[in-house]
């Protein structure tokens, strides 16, 4: 047994013994489960669940400004401070014949006051800024939902991109692995044609050069998938180096679906269009509170306290009135933020035409790419049926020295080309599934 023998040998046993142990520590990773790991870990999309909590915490603090405000004060203060002192035995209602003299009154002795003040404030009427804040604020927090769906949705596609990517990469290398073995063989079979003298050295040659080509075809196809799982691993925030067994999803095989339909359930389902509607209730809302600056406002108040010295005990006493506020006039600064609103509502309404029709531009042109990704997928299949019995024939008669080694090296090429067709028109739709998927702005859960 020679030393090239024993060495392969050697290699095919380590390759059996380690080859269960790598299966074993990959996990099979189905699409399904790469999406959902991809909603519930990526960090955009906890940063937009953060975001919508975040809204929802607005509408309690706006809806506040109907309920009444009441505060509790405690002081503690001692002084000689001639008005200090006479407003607090006032307070304490300890006020003597004595505290009228010239020389009490200028150099009193100090004096230790203790307060403690219950107040209350009741808005009755503000012209409506507190209704329009409670509805904007109730707006933001629609708007964060409809945001974190977005989100949601874009990467829903951003992950099927990356699992196709993953699949486009991996049948890349392995297509072109088989070509690097091919292209050994017909190596060996241009050097013993050689030998036999039915061959010249231009063929082998030949089959060296492509040779090299196959193998340098191998190394940017294993590079390529190394990024690609990188980048799915990066989506469901794991470690970048993290190796799944991935599965060819099967895909549904139906038949188009009509165009009207579709674009209606996207103009009633997609996030975009309810940003859109909820940006110009925020406006009038907007425009509602800045109106409210040109009305009165009412408040009603009232308030007890208690006064402690040192005279005797704690005294209390009361008090309660309404406040009316009128601007009569602010240098023209409500007057401009009530026209800023009215544009910024013209602004957001024509905002939301524009929403209105990207979104019908994508559906039909999520359509179209649906429709042509089919047709491909289709055409792939058949030619690398095509060319894989191409190659049988031609390799058949090249090794029965009746066809040329450029033949044998074409249809080489020709079924890793194929074969990459029909992995690009898979994974091409899938992704056009998921774009329409999304352009139709469909619910996700994880």
């Amino acid at each position: 047994m020679t030393l090239r023998s024993n060495v392969l040998i050697g290699c095919l046993m380590w390759a059996c013994a380690s080859s269960p142990v790598e299966v074993r520590a990959q996990e099979r990773l189905p699409l399904p489960q790469a999406i959902a790991a991809v909603l519930t870990a990526n960090p955009d999309v906890v940063a937009a669940r953060a975001a919508t909590q975040e809204a929802a915490q607005q509408a309690p603090q706006a809806r506040a400004g109907f309920l009444p405000r009441l505060d509790f004060t405690q002081s503690w203060q001692r002084g000689n401070q001639p008005v200090f002192v006479f407003g607090s035995l006032l307070a304490q209602r300890q006020f003597a014949e004595a505290d009228f003299a010239l020389r009490q009154l200028n150099t009193p002795e100090p004096l230790t006051n203790s307060r403690s003040a219950l107040a209350v404030e009741q808005p009755v009427f503000d012209g409506g800024r507190t209704r329009a804040a409670a509805r904007i604020a109730s707006l933001s927090a629609s708007a964060a939902m409809a945001a974190e769906r977005q989100i949601r949705n874009d990467l829903q596609l951003a992950a099927t991109r990356a699992y196709g990517q993953v699949l486009r990469a991996g049948a890349g290398r392995r297509a072109a692995e088989s070509a690097v073995a091919a292209a050994e063989e017909n190596v060996r079979t241009a050097e013993a044609r050689r030998d036999a003298g039915t061959g010249t050295e231009a063929d082998v040659l030949s089959m060296r050069v492509h040779l090299a080509e196959m193998r340098a075809r191998a190394i940017d196809a294993a590079s390529g998938e190394r990024i690609a799982r990188a980048e799915l691993n990066r989506l469901m925030h794991t470690t970048l180096d993290r190796e799944w067994i991935l599965d060819e999803p099967a895909v549904a095989m139906q038949g188009p679906p009509d165009a009207n339909i579709v674009v209606e359930r996207a103009l009633r389902q997609r996030p975009e269009i309810e940003q859109a509607a909820l940006r110009s209730d925020v406006s009038r809302a907007t425009r509602q509170s800045a109106q409210s600056a040109l009305l009165p406002q009412l408040v009603v108040q009232g308030g007890y306290e208690w006064n402690d010295g040192q005279r005797a005990g704690p005294a209390g006493s009361w008090i309660a009135g309404a406040n009316v506020r009128v601007s009569l006039f602010s240098g023209g600064a409500n007057v401009a933020r009530v026209r800023q609103a009215s544009f910024a509502l013209q602004r957001t309404e024509a905002e939301r035409v524009r929403a209105e029709a990207a979104v019908r531009l994508e559906v039909l042109t999520a359509l179209e790419q649906l429709g042509a990704a089919r047709a491909r997928q289709d055409i792939g299949r058949a030619a690398v049926m095509q060319a894989r019995e191409s190659q049988r024939m031609i390799r058949d008669r090249y090794e029965a020295g009746i066809a040329p080694a450029n033949d044998a090296i074409r249809a080489a090429t020709a079924v890793l080309d194929a074969e990459a067709q029909r992995i690009n028109a898979l994974v091409d739709l899938l992704v056009a599934e998921a774009a329409l998927q999304r352009a139709t702005g469909q619910e996700v859960d994880p």
